[in-house]
């Protein structure tokens, strides 16, 4: 017997169908049931129960038996594979849920059924049969359904190979502060105060030697914790950081009185250019040492030093060229014959301060400096020996020329800023005369206790002043109200912040309120011991309450600040309702209106008055610039009753 293949079983399958017995009743029982096939339709038969049987629909294949509906399906039977999830299916087209009963897949014209012919049904599906091709047809690795683990759905290892994700080594531990830049680590400590580095050093030997680092001590200045630190550190820190160190201020270090010839503390530094020794008890020696080995001098400070001499001045013009600031205030031992020395050999010299000390009545020694025409500022506070005439060469020079029309002398103006001439009691009018239109840059003029001026002098001087800034006339008694109304009236009003005339004893509200009115910068005024009264006291706080007009809105989160200092303590034309109404207007919070909100101040008046009435005056300015002007005001009220119910009884008493 030949073998049959496909296609003759697909042709004979569709021309031939199982007979049924018209008398048979229907019944839902395979046909084998119901008749004993042979030969042909046995074979078909078999293909269609292996087909349907469960173990191939496990491995994917598609049943074509028949439907529990009772609906014969007379399609070809299968040899595909199973359909893939990935791919076009060649599965049951019966098994479709898309396909609404009817196929969708295309069927050969000699294998199906015409519409006509019995074995037609048309809500039957069809399914493609697969020609040619193996039973059994592997998908490509690529397309199989994958698992977690690599496998595919069939159990077999996948032929791609998964990327293992590497584990994180653990970081091994390590020294943050060890393994970090020295650069940066003296950056953080530079945060630290000296007493805290000082004390960070006890740590380790490590760190010991890096919070003695030397550039950690470029800029060494003692003066806030000169008491606290000790000797030895101190020494320590500068014998370690000596060539680094550029600024060194050891203004009262009497602690190392006997340390400055031991340990190379003097021969350290080297490196210099500010260096201030005021207060300290050092000897010549040492001071002679620190002033050769340091030629970058610029500013130098041996203000009260007993051990500065002339010798030490000498120096100083020989080594140390590049000097701009040098004060030998107090020092007893220096006199103008060794500043004279400073002034010629140090061409940049712009800040001299030599208060108390003796021999400025050299008239040759001040037309020295007239000439060189260096000074910005000049300080000779307490020199008895400053005169008119040494002043008139200081500013005129010797044997200049005359204009004839003036009377006045033809020279360059002076380049003088602050000149300080306190207690210099052997000037007059004279001599200040001669500053009138020849310091046009000063800004600061200090001429207390210069008992023999009189208004003659400044009346002609102030207007001469365009940019003055601080004015100090302090126990000036000879002055009156006219000074004051010159001041007023001349070009620097606007600039002027400070103003002093305690102890004049013939100043007062004619002199004072047109100052007032007419100075709008003005942030201090000492008037104690003068005839003001409380209309100053008024005028005062209308000009304060006039700047917080003109100053934007307070916000929520700002305070008030002090704009203005007032002393008018001893002042007997001073009463309590003039301290009063600084108070009122320091508090006072202006009325909302259409157009805008409240105003609160944000400048007001610290005053200092009559001594029993300053605990309220400082108890009121403390609720004000903590921002609590309810409880301020209550504070003023409750004041004014008292003082009030006190006149009161007084009048009764009496």
């Amino acid at each position: 017997m030949e073998p049959l293949s496909i296609d003759s079983v697909v042709v004979d399958a569709s021309a031939d169908p199982t007979p049924t017995s018209p008398g048979a009743p229907h019944s839902d029982a395979t046909p084998i049931e119901c008749f004993k096939l042979k030969g042909r339709r046995r074979l078909l038969q078999g293909l269609q129960r292996i087909s349907s049987s469960p173990s191939l629909a496990r491995m994917g294949r598609t049943s074509s038996g028949y439907r529990s509906g009772g609906k014969a399906s007379m399609s070809c039977v299968s040899l595909s594979s199973s359909g893939s999830p990935y791919g076009h299916s060649y599965g049951s087209s019966y098994s479709s849920e898309i396909s609404a009963g009817y196929s969708t897949a295309p069927t050969s014209a000699t294998s199906s059924p015409a519409p006509g012919s019995p074995l037609f049904d048309e809500k039957a599906r069809l399914r493609i049969v697969t020609l040619g091709m193996p039973t059994s047809v592997p998908l490509p690795s690529d397309l199989r359904p994958m698992s977690r683990d690599g496998l595919d759905t069939e159990g077999e290892c996948s032929s791609r190979q998964v990327k293992q994700v590497k584990k994180l080594k653990r970081r091994e531990n390590f020294n943050f502060w060890g393994d970090m830049p020295p650069e940066i680590r003296t950056e953080i400590l530079r945060y630290l105060k000296p007493k805290e580095i000082v004390r960070c050093s006890s740590v380790s030997k490590s760190w010991h030697a890096m919070c003695f680092d030397g550039q950690l001590w470029s800029h060494l200045d003692t003066s806030e914790y000169y008491r606290d630190i000790p000797a030895d550190a101190l020494v320590n820190i500068i014998t370690s950081a000596g060539p680094f160190v550029r600024d060194l201020n050891l203004r009262g270090c009497v602690q190392l009185r006997e340390r400055w010839n031991t340990n190379g503390l003097a021969d350290a530094c080297r490196n210099l250019e500010n260096f201030s020794l005021e207060g300290c008890r050092i000897d010549r020696t040492s001071i002679h040492c620190f002033l050769l080995q340091n030629t970058r001098l610029v500013h130098i400070n041996l203000s009260g030093l007993a051990g500065a001499t002339n010798s030490a001045m000498k120096i100083i013009a020989q080594y140390c060229p590049r000097m701009e600031h040098l004060n030998v205030s107090w020092c007893n031992n220096v006199d103008t014959r060794g500043i004279r020395k400073v002034v010629e050999g140090c061409p940049n010299l712009k800040d001299l301060r030599a208060g108390e000390v003796r021999g400025w009545d050299d008239i040759d020694f001040m037309a020295e400096i007239f000439k060189r025409n260096t000074l910005e500022r000049l300080v000779l506070m307490n020199c008895d020996s400053v005169n008119d005439d040494s002043l008139i060469a200081l500013i005129e020079g010797v044997d200049s020329e005359i204009d004839l029309l003036t009377n006045r002398a033809i020279v360059p103006p002076r380049r003088l800023k602050h000149l300080d001439l306190t207690s210099c009691r052997g000037l007059s009018d004279t001599g200040i005369k001669a500053l009138a239109n020849n310091v046009p840059y000063l800004e600061g003029l200090q001429l207390s206790k210069c008992h023999t001026l009189t208004d003659a002098s400044l009346t002609e001087l102030l207007p001469t002043i365009p940019v003055l800034t601080h004015l100090d006339l302090e126990e000036l008694d000879g002055l009156t109200n006219a000074t004051l109304q010159s001041l007023a009236a001349a070009s620097c009003a606007p600039y002027l912040q400070h103003l002093s005339i305690s102890y004049c004893e013939n100043l007062g509200d004619s002199g004072m309120l047109p100052v007032l009115k007419a100075c709008p910068s003005l942030a201090s005024l000492d008037m104690d011991n003068t005839r003001v009264s409380d209309l100053v006291l008024a005028e005062a706080a209308g000009c304060v309450r006039t700047r917080n007009r003109a100053a934007r809105p307070l916000s929520g989160s700002e305070r008030p600040h002090v704009a203005l200092r007032i002393a008018a303590y001893d002042c007997a034309n001073v009463t309590w309702t003039g301290v009063r109404e600084v108070l009122s207007r320091n508090a006072e919070i202006s009325r909302p209106t259409a157009s805008s909100a409240a105003s609160y101040p944000r400048e007001i008046i610290s005053l200092k008055c009559f001594y029993n009435w300053q605990p309220t005056v400082e108890e009121h300015t403390k609720r004000v610039l903590r921002g609590d002007f309810a409880a301020a005001a209550r504070l003023e009220r409750k004041w004014a009753d008292y003082m009030m119910l006190n006149e009161e009884a007084g009048v009764v008493a009496s």
